[in-house]
């Protein structure tokens, strides 16, 4: 069936009862493309959701899927006034759909959600392989957050937090209700500083310091740090001032000295042996199927290789003689 199509057309009354011009829209033609299988060359102009895409009847019926039954004759394509076939979806995933058709594969896009958009894609597309490939994505692309914060609820959980952590601890206690007094005019952005201060520095330390919020503590604002289960120093950010007729509680943000505490507190980091391979290799003395002569390693070698074992070695040792806290 082909023809020209339009969307029916509503007349509409002005206070005059005379009646105004229909309404124009734009025109469609349906048509077939029946027997396109052997026109494997011939290009075809596709408009998807208005995001336009050339490609070939080949392409678009190498594989089973929807596309293949629109464009051999099985089912009807709607057109415009300029030949463009019509497609009512989206068109921001069509172009992986139809490198999918073309290749057999394709390289899925970054992210949970763009996979979970161009399954849904695939899926209207009946595109099966595709389907597939997406589902296989997401069943074994568990995201990682990239840094996770514990909020303790209790004493006795912060307790436990910190005894069984092998990292630094940094805890910030922030609890805005605990104040009496009414806030000076920049305790607010202090007290929202220090808080964004904290996200930075456990993204910047990630792996390294564990940082623990507390948000039902007796402080309004105070930093905590802790090495080796000890608590080493503690900045308190909030004071009472004295208005005057009333007093009045003040949130500071100390940004320098948190830092240095900060930096302090990776003096207790707990550091890695040194790897016995690398000693092993930068030792003088080898062993007969793995040694070189002086010769071949030319003038030195042997040298730099002690001097290499030495400095692994007394960096270790320096840091297990080192006192703690200085």
């Amino acid at each position: 069936m082909s023809g020209d199509s339009c969307l029916p057309q509503h007349h509409t009354l002005s206070h005059s009862t005379s009646s105004a011009p229909p309404l124009a829209c734009p025109k469609t033609k349906t048509c077939s493309y029946r027997g396109a299988v052997g026109l494997g060359n011939k290009y075809v102009r596709i408009n998807v959701g208005g995001t336009l895409f050339y490609t070939t009847l080949q392409v678009l019926t190498r594989q089973d899927s929807m596309l293949k039954a629109m464009f051999s004759g099985k089912k009807e394509v709607f057109t415009d006034k300029d030949g463009w076939i019509l497609i009512d979806r989206s068109g921001k995933h069509f172009g992986s759909i139809l490198c999918f058709l073309r290749d057999g594969t394709v390289s899925l896009p970054k992210g949970r959600q763009a996979v979970q958009e161009l399954l849904a894609e695939a899926k209207y597309y009946l595109a099966q392989g595709l389907v597939e490939l997406c589902e296989n994505s997401l069943q074994g692309n568990t995201e990682q957050p990239l840094c996770v914060i514990p909020v303790v609820t209790s004493s006795k959980e912060e307790e436990r937090l910190i005894q069984s952590s092998t990292k630094p601890v940094v805890k910030l206690v922030y609890n805005r209700s605990n104040n009496k007094y009414s806030y000076t005019s920049n305790s607010d952005d202090n007290l929202l500083k220090n808080i964004e201060l904290f996200d930075r520095l456990s993204l910047s330390f990630n792996g390294r310091v564990l940082f623990i919020k507390d948000v039902i503590g007796d402080e309004i604002c105070c930093w905590s740090f802790y090495g080796q289960s000890r608590k080493l120093a503690e900045v308190c950010c909030t004071s009472i001032v004295y208005a005057t007729e009333k007093k009045q509680t003040k949130v500071e943000f100390p940004e320098a000295r948190i830092y240095e505490e900060t930096l302090n507190t990776l003096l207790y980091e707990t550091m890695p042996l040194p790897d016995n391979s690398l000693l092993e290799a930068t030792r003088r003395s080898y062993t007969s199927c793995g040694s070189h002569s002086e010769e071949e390693e030319g003038p030195g070698g042997a040298e730099l290789r002690e001097r290499v074992r030495r400095i692994h070695i007394k960096r270790y040792s320096t840091y297990e003689e080192r006192p703690m806290g200085h």
